[in-house]
């Protein structure tokens, strides 16, 4: 049980580094991010949506992987974006689009699309593992509270 409680810390924490960092790079360079999101293969009047929309969503989920009461939601979150940005670098790698776009800031910028999509894919994994540890932990807890309650009776 311990071990499995270190493991979700890492987790959490490892997600909580990449979404801050994402979204920190995203506003601290804010001109530069709205005009690669300009260049995505989106239509351009998403882009005043979009350019809050992504990096509010990054902070949301580092905050939710923080406290316990709110972290399978994080993880789920996690999962669901961490899946969407995977499939668009997969897109990407296929040559479906006529141009490579790219809106990643920092560190992350220097990646090749290939080192991108095994990044996402290491980040997609982690955040299945906590989905279904931190899923299994809910429902021990509910399972001996429930028992708990019973022995009261």
């Amino acid at each position: 049980m311990f071990k499995r409680q270190v493991l979700l810390e890492c987790i959490s924490a490892l997600l909580i580094l990449l979404f801050v960092y994402a979204s920190l790079s995203k506003f601290l360079d804010f001109r530069t991010f709205y005009k690669e999101m300009d260049n995505q293969p989106l239509p351009n009047s998403w882009t005043p949506v979009l350019v809050w929309v992504i990096p509010c969503t990054e902070v949301a989920i580092s905050v939710s992987l923080i406290f316990e009461r709110t972290r399978l939601l994080g993880f789920y979150s996690s999962l669901i974006v961490m899946g969407l940005f995977t499939i668009y670098t997969g897109i990407v790698l296929a040559h479906f689009f006529p141009y490579v776009p790219c809106s990643c800031g920092g560190v992350i910028k220097r990646l090749t699309w290939t080192q991108h999509l095994f990044l996402n894919l290491f980040f997609v994994g982690i955040s299945i593992v906590g989905v279904v540890i931190q899923t299994r932990k809910r429902f021990t807890q509910i399972s001996v509270n429930s028992k708990n309650k019973n022995s009261f009776v």
